[in-house]
């Protein structure tokens, strides 16, 4: 019995099995599979790290803006410090300035050279000028030749500035060029040394006979 076309046709299933049984197909599917395996075994690359973050400084903080100072002086703050009175030698001494520090201001009455200097510390020569309630008044400074420095004005017993400190409402200033000004406040301790001297002056004094000792 004659066999059909269709059953002389092999079956492309049946050829791809027997081609996969041929020895060199089973050599190349063990490569590969061997191929796999090893890439497998392969450990992914490595993730390189981070670099650490960059540490950025902070900007520096602004520098404080200065207290503006106010028009009337009588509005301004007290300097640091407060006055101390003490008796000796040549007289009474009040002064004026921060606990255990040089005084920044001085009212000296000297007995002997019947006359009170005004000194303020530093080296400057230009003159000071005094305010008060009650007057305005510029007067000039010598250097006093100690140590520390001190530049010291000479007055008179009598002279009204004395009072005028003295008495001033709440405060008086002592400026000078190139200086920061003291605001000192009217304490008792001025009026005690003005009347220390005042009570050794006699009004026949000649100022030409004052000394030129500074305190």
């Amino acid at each position: 019995m004659p066999h059909s076309d269709a059953m002389r046709t092999r079956s492309p299933y049946l050829v791809g099995l027997r081609s996969l049984a041929s020895p060199l197909a089973l050599a190349r599917l063990a490569g590969l599979a061997t191929l796999a395996s090893i890439a497998g075994c392969v450990p992914p690359p490595r993730a390189e790290a981070p670099p650490p973050p960059r540490t950025v400084a902070p900007p520096p903080a602004p520098a404080p803006r200065p207290v503006p100072i106010a028009a009337d002086w009588r509005d301004w703050p007290y300097s640091p410090g407060t006055w101390v009175y003490r008796r000796d030698a040549r007289g009474s001494i009040a002064l004026f300035g921060p606990a255990n520090a040089d005084a920044s201001l001085t009212l000296r009455c000297d007995t002997s050279a019947r006359q009170v200097y005004l000194s303020r510390a530093g080296t400057t020569a230009t003159p000071l000028t005094i305010r008060t309630s009650s007057v305005t008044r510029a007067v000039s400074v010598q250097p006093t030749g100690g140590t520390p420095p001190y530049v010291a004005a000479a007055l008179m017993p009598n002279d009204s500035l004395l009072e005028a400190m003295g008495f001033s409402r709440g405060r008086f200033v002592v400026q000078q060029a190139g200086m920061p000004p003291l605001v000192v406040p009217s304490w008792a301790e001025i009026e005690r040394v003005t009347e220390d001297c005042r009570s050794s002056y006699r009004p026949s004094d000649s100022p030409g006979r004052i000394g030129r000792k500074f305190p």
